[in-house]
């Protein structure tokens, strides 16, 4: 039996690259026969993605699934069954015709929609960011003042410890020295005056 690994890389080169290189060279000649051939085959091609999205789930179990995806790839591209543009005319193209309108307008409403609720979650992750943005801010504030608060606490207490311990500076060795000169001196010239009232005075008698 064929494997997932195997399936896959069948449906990827035959059914993607294959096509893609056929769809350059009718876009490089111009050749409108070959756009609608081609184009037909990618619409069908696209419906088939979609669909083995979920057969994957849910049908893998079932025998010869893996076969059954590459018989049909086969099928879509081969030249003499013309699988693609079979299924595009018998089924989808009168399906999407009937149903145009309905799917423009359910495109439309999708599309206002879709821009209504991203201008409202673009509003809404605009003030989320915002009001983070503040409250980083305010506590980073209020962090600065705090440690501005602890600096200025701490120098204070410093300079009064400062002001605690300093010393009283002594006076200059030269006023200690004049002071005690006029001390010393202080005596001798009240001795010199009593000596001189003395003298003067045992003069004045008769």
């Amino acid at each position: 039996m064929v494997s997932w690994v195997i399936s896959r890389l069948v449906v990827l080169v035959f059914g993607t690259l294959y096509p893609a290189y056929y769809s350059y060279k009718a876009v490089k000649s111009k050749d409108i026969k070959e756009y609608v051939k081609w184009m037909m085959y990618w619409i069908i091609f696209a419906i088939f993605t979609t669909v083995e999205t979920f057969t994957d789930i849910f049908l893998c179990w079932f025998p010869f699934y893996y076969e059954l995806k590459i018989a049909f790839v086969a099928w879509l591209l081969s030249p003499y069954t013309k699988g693609s543009s079979l299924l595009y005319r018998k089924f989808v193209h009168p399906t999407l015709s009937s149903k145009e309108k309905e799917i423009d307008d359910c495109l439309v409403q999708a599309k206002d929609r879709s821009y209504d609720a991203l201008v409202h979650f673009g509003k809404r992750g605009l003030n989320v960011a915002a009001t983070a943005a503040v409250m980083a801010a305010s506590k980073g504030q209020g962090a600065l003042s705090e440690r501005l608060r602890s600096f200025s606490m701490q120098d204070l207490t410093t300079i009064r410890g400062d002001s605690t311990n300093s010393v009283i500076p002594s006076p200059p060795a030269q006023s200690i020295s004049v002071r005690k000169s006029g001390k010393q001196s202080q005596p001798k010239t009240s001795r010199t005056a009593l000596e001189n009232t003395g003298c003067s005075g045992t003069t004045q008698k008769p």
